[in-house]
């Protein structure tokens, strides 16, 4: 898709958040978003900046799993794409487990609902299914933000003590 393209995306959908109340910034407002389509992330990032989140963005999975590392205190959850280059979404969501266990992931896809089942199993904390409007991702992001820790993961860690 062009530049061109996602401009008119984003300025389409500043214009229908702006009626909308931002959310209260704080770090845990604070999202990872991972998907290898950037024009995708720069559209999921205006949207959920609107919305009073703070966005980081990353298009590869070694890149998500570095960022997460460096940023897990703040990011309060992450959006993951289950197609990606190099890594599928689960075996991203595998590593981010082991950074922590509690980590908080919506899958984001255009794959059948299958897909997720087996993370959902996991720890997953939803999914949406591509595509999908943009005040549906708000409502799921600040869902997901309020939602309990689980009390544990499914997932055994290495890093536990």
């Amino acid at each position: 898709m062009t530049g061109k393209f996602w401009r008119q995306v984003v300025g389409k959908l500043n214009a229908s958040f702006q009626d909308m109340a931002p959310s209260n910034r704080n770090e845990k407002n604070c999202v990872l978003a991972i998907d290898d389509e950037e024009g995708f992330l720069g559209v999921l990032k205006a949207a959920l900046e609107s919305r009073g989140f703070m966005v980081h963005t990353a298009s590869s999975p070694d890149v998500a799993i570095k960022l997460y590392e460096k940023f897990r205190r703040d990011i309060g959850m992450v959006l993951l794409d289950y197609l990606l280059p190099g890594m599928s979404g689960e075996l991203v969501f595998e590593n981010l487990q082991r950074l922590n266990p509690n980590v908080r992931v919506v899958l984001l896809t255009g794959c059948e609902e299958s897909v997720a089942d087996k993370m959902l199993k996991r720890g997953l904390r939803g999914y949406l299914q591509k595509p999908f409007n943009l005040p549906n991702l708000a409502q799921k992001v600040q869902d997901t933000l309020n939602a309990p820790v689980l009390a544990c993961s499914a997932l055994p860690s290495p890093l536990r003590s």
